[in-house]
């Protein structure tokens, strides 16, 4: 093959992957991998049959994937790079600070959340992170400035998350906010956001599939190790536990990839843009697999559901459509 016959090749294969039907198919894929955590925990619980008040045993979960999540990323990133993909000396620090940050910090407040709230609320107050994330970036790691746009995005997300935790009043009054469950979700949130600051700032110098990959391992045998320590145990009841516990793992480490490969062939916001199908799929897979129908269609939570994906579409809208980079 020539050189010319080679750009095409390349050429094709980019088009491919920036054709917008394709980037928002995988986009719809990878949100539905994401939006299927909160009701893959909650079976998870079920089939280990493993208590709200198992603490150690909780993370002992988590750990396990994380640790398979870190171990499918990798080897994911490397079949794709054609090259087995290792860390540098250099870059340990910052996935040791990552993994103690995104995956030991935020995991262990989203596996109490969703053992101790439903996945519907789960789903929705986790969409705040997205918000979260904007003033993070803007007020502590100093990434971006504020615009107008962002703060109307902001305020109109947020709206959506004191919506579904029973506005003001219920926030006064205690009643529709409980710290193990929904407190830990909004504790989870912070994690969040301040890791994806992380990530974007570390990313300037390393692999983003490598830094994934590697503080995904590496918090899951944290987790692993501090829930072994504490005692807790995880019974494989029947062959359905370990589907469960590959399909969790599969969800960090194939969405990740995939949204990896469509943020390096497409423009950043043409591709966050399209996050708001995340706590959509996360509202309609618990209603689905949960039974939490009456909850995820009554009024206020679709409202707030609304508001939320209404908030993400807004910060993340350009007004132009950027050319691929």
């Amino acid at each position: 093959m020539n050189t010319a016959d080679e750009n095409n090749a390349k050429k094709g294969f980019r088009i491919r992957w920036d054709w917008f039907p394709v980037t928002f198919l995988i986009a719809f894929f990878c949100c539905f991998l994401w939006g299927s955590a909160s009701p893959a925990i909650k079976i998870a619980y079920q089939l280990f049959r493993i208590d709200s008040a198992d603490t150690a045993s909780r993370i002992l979960l988590a750990g396990s994937r994380f640790t398979l999540a870190g171990c499918m990323t990798i080897i994911f990133g490397s079949l794709l790079s054609g090259r087995f993909l290792r860390p540098e000396k250099s870059s340990v620090p910052r996935i040791l600070l990552l993994a103690l940050v995104q995956t030991v910090g935020q995991y262990y407040f989203f596996f109490m959340a969703l053992a101790n709230t439903s996945g519907v609320r789960g789903s929705i107050i986790n969409a705040s992170g997205n918000f979260l994330a904007i003033l993070f970036a803007v007020y502590i790691f100093r990434l971006e400035k504020m615009t107008l746009r962002k703060l109307l995005g902001c305020v109109i997300g947020f709206a959506g998350i004191l919506l579904v935790l029973g506005g003001v009043q219920g926030l006064v009054s205690g009643g529709a906010l409980r710290l193990e469950g929904e407190g830990a979700m909004l504790a989870a949130t912070v994690f969040y956001a301040a890791s994806g600051c992380m990530i974007k700032i570390f990313s300037r110098e390393e692999n983003p599939v490598v830094l994934s990959g590697y503080q995904f391992f590496l918090g899951g045998l944290i987790l692993l190790a501090v829930g072994a320590l504490m005692g807790g145990r995880l019974v494989f009841n029947s062959p359905s536990c370990a589907f469960n516990l590959l399909y969790m793992g599969f969800i960090s480490a194939g969405a990740y990839t995939l949204w990896g490969i469509l943020l390096k062939y497409n423009p950043v916001s043409k591709v966050s843009i399209l996050g708001f199908i995340n706590p959509i799929m996360g509202v309609l897979l618990s209603a689905l697999f949960l039974h939490e129908g009456g909850e995820a269609f009554s009024a206020k939570n679709i409202l707030a559901l609304l508001l939320v994906c209404i908030g993400i579409v807004v910060v993340n809208f350009t007004g132009h459509r950027s050319r691929s980079s």
